[in-house]
């Protein structure tokens, strides 16, 4: 069994990307004096080497890179060593144009970038495995050596290619998952618009047409990049395994719905030995730090639970946004440690020292082009010190309230042409009811439609168009077996190939639900609905708008006005031991308290009675009975925080007994006695 923690690192993971090829030699030194003095125990190196490591086909120099191990090993600093497979030299494509990803619209890719990858590449393959052999056999035993880091952001900026070496793959690739022809063309349904193949041959990827293509083709086209892109991980992982036994392997996802839409992280979280994730804040007028709490979430729920690691976040600003602020005094800290509260064994960044030339010259790091006189690096300072602090939660869990069910794939299929409303966004869906949720004090885990959620007293669906048969009966048994389930409309529609479910709307989620859905009215930009619910309280729906018949569910909500007047708007239905919510339009996230307050009420989920709105309270336990609250307080207010019990404040001393004051932008850590 792979180790899936850190080899050798017995704290909690502090540090960047180090790039060193970047400075002269004699910047080294005062690199490794300043991790010292900032407490940084690990570093991602390697990355982007491969042109300096294998400057000509089966030329290496590995000096510089054996001098940079020694040196961090001497200092007493961990390596996340990188196979630089996301950036092959110059000379690799000049031998292999053909390993320049094409677009959809016939145009191939220069060299010049990164990630600039047609995975379908035999050439690149070899090759990149070759790098990686050569890797692995030089520094399987070298002391520095903590985790492998494979490639860099699978799926960004290249997610699939459609080049003929591509639509061979493609071919082959639909044989093995269909095994006839006859197969492919029932589940793509190619009788419509007369599409119907007679070989495997005639088949291409989802290319530029005159109008939409088949759904099914793009959405399996979707499936097969992100299974080929997986195929070239393993690949590599295979043989890191055989060579360099008993040092996890990695490679850091971008689990953030604002950040990739290409890679299903259910699959790929079960062949990395330890979930690693990158994160960024996304400036668009959000509430940052709750994105940064749902993604943590989805990270940790990626890792099935397990402690994960945060690779990569920023300083301060980055660079590749329309408008880059810088973060506010204190926040990189308590942006850090709300991803360690949600699960991360450490807080990385990328990168250790900014740099002086390049695309992201202008990206923050923790060593700032002003240097040691900066606030970036006296923040970078006292945070490696609370990090160091917090070394004794090592291996506890983040304890989960509820739940909510995510599918990259039905993500995949909703986006694709010719819906209903393109203003129905399943990731706004998502993002709306987990804030109602976060603002609530509900920390959330997330779940794959087709797994176990008995351990959730209540589970959300915000948006499951694409809903399986498997995932439709698990749902229905969840709440059979007294499980509370709120779903949000147009979930339910079609199968795994995009094909509407027989029988009315909402296909595989009727007997759940206990409805049946005539039909939808989408709303235009400047329409809005009321809805009123038993006490006359008035909430305003949008975007989205249905004509519900209640089949054993009762109506709660009515619609009071629109296309729906005078009909249902939020059902609820008594299934076996537990309870169906249906919500029928768009509502806000201030507006889903109210259905989630009686949902909670349902599934017996308590209230977290005197917390102000933008204070996180996130419980870690470990098996031994140890219980930590990490209290962050993003509001411009001091909060009074109560506990449940008394014990010791970590990051400051001092006891905390009952209750807690949290100044203005800080972070408490608070070990719960017995």
């Amino acid at each position: 069994m792979p180790q899936t923690t850190p080899k050798g690192l017995h704290r909690l993971a502090f540090g960047g990307d180090y790039n060193p090829e970047q400075w002269p030699e004699g910047v080294w030194q005062e690199d490794v004096r300043l991790m010292r003095e900032a407490g940084v125990t690990l570093v991602s190196v390697g990355i982007f080497s491969w042109a300096l490591l294998e400057p000509e086909p089966g030329r290496y120099d590995f000096d510089r890179l054996d001098r940079v191990l020694d040196l961090l090993h001497e200092n007493g600093v961990r390596v996340d060593l990188g196979t630089p497979t996301v950036a092959p030299p110059a000379w690799f494509y000049r031998a292999h144009p053909e390993a320049l990803p094409v677009t959809a619209e016939g145009v191939r890719f220069s060299y010049g970038s990164r990630g600039a990858i047609c995975h379908s590449s035999a050439a690149y393959r070899a090759a990149a495995t070759g790098i990686t052999t050569r890797l692995a056999r030089r520094y399987a035993g070298h002391p520095a050596l903590a985790l492998w880091h494979v490639h860099n952001e699978y799926g960004v900026p290249v997610s699939a290619c459609y080049c003929d070496n591509c639509a061979a793959h493609f071919r082959r690739w639909l044989a093995g998952a269909y095994g006839s022809i006859d197969a492919v063309n029932e589940a793509w349904g190619t009788a419509f618009w007369g599409q119907r193949y007679g070989s495997y041959e005639e088949i291409d990827p989802p290319r530029a047409t005159p109008t939409v293509g088949n759904p099914a083709h793009q959405l399996d086209y979707r499936r097969f990049a992100d299974a080929t892109i997986r195929e070239n991980f393993r690949a590599e992982r295979d043989v890191l395994h055989a060579l360099s036994p008993g040092v996890p392997v990695t490679t850091n996802f971008m689990t953030a719905l604002s950040q990739c839409d290409s890679i299903d992280y259910w699959a790929w979280g079960r062949e990395v030995d330890l979930v690693t994730n990158d994160h960024y804040l996304i400036t668009d007028g959000r509430r940052t730090h709750v994105n940064l709490a749902m993604a943590a979430d989805l990270t940790r729920s990626v890792a099935g639970g397990a402690p994960w690691l945060l690779l990569e976040h920023s300083t301060s600003g980055v660079n590749w946004q329309p408008r880059n602020p810088a973060k506010r005094p204190g926040e990189m800290a308590r942006n850090s440690l709300a991803h360690v509260a949600r699960g991360s064994e450490g807080a990385m960044f990328f990168q250790w020292r900014q740099s002086r030339r390049g695309a992201e010259k202008f990206h923050s790091a923790m060593v700032p082009h002003g240097g040691t006189d900066t606030r970036i690096w006296r923040e970078v300072v006292a945070l490696g010190a609370d990090v160091e602090a917090l070394a004794e939660i090592r291996g506890t869990r983040t304890v989960p309230d509820v739940a909510m069910v995510w599918d990259w794939h039905s993500w995949w299929a909703q986006n694709l042409e010719w819906r209903p409303s393109e203003a129905h966004d399943a990731r706004e869906r998502a993002d709306s009811f987990y804030e109602a949720l976060y603002d609530r004090h509900l920390t959330v885990d997330f779940a794959h439609p087709e797994s176990d959620l008995s351990a959730h007293p209540l589970v959300v669906v915000p948006a499951l168009y694409l809903t399986t048969e498997a995932a439709g009966r698990n749902l229905r048994e969840y709440v059979e077996n007294g499980g509370t389930l709120v779903v949000s409309y147009f979930s339910g529609i079609v199968d795994e190939h995009d094909a509407v479910h027989p029988g009315a709307h909402p296909g595989a989620l009727r007997e759940v639900l206990g409805l049946t859905v005539d039909e939808w009215s989408p709303l235009l930009d400047d329409q809005r609905v009321t809805v009123t619910g038993p006490d006359g309280a008035a909430l305003t729906g949008d975007v989205w708008t249905e004509f519900v018949r209640p089949r054993g569910a009762e109506t709660v909500w009515t619609y009071a006005d629109g296309p729906a007047a005078g009909g249902p708007a939020v059902t609820r239905h008594r299934l076996g031991r537990g309870t169906a919510w249906y919500v029928s339009t768009r509502l806000d996230a201030a507006s889903l308290d109210a259905i989630l307050a009686a949902a909670c009420e349902d599934a017996g989920v308590a209230p977290r009675a005197g917390l102000p709105r933008d204070v996180e309270v996130v419980h870690r336990a470990g098996d031994a009975g140890q219980r930590y609250v990490f209290v962050l307080n993003h509001s411009t207010e001091d909060a009074e925080v109560p506990l449940d019990g008394s014990g010791k404040e970590l990051l400051h001393g001092g006891p905390a007994d009952g209750g807690l004051t949290v100044p203005a932008g800080a972070v408490r850590v608070v070990r719960l006695d017995g």
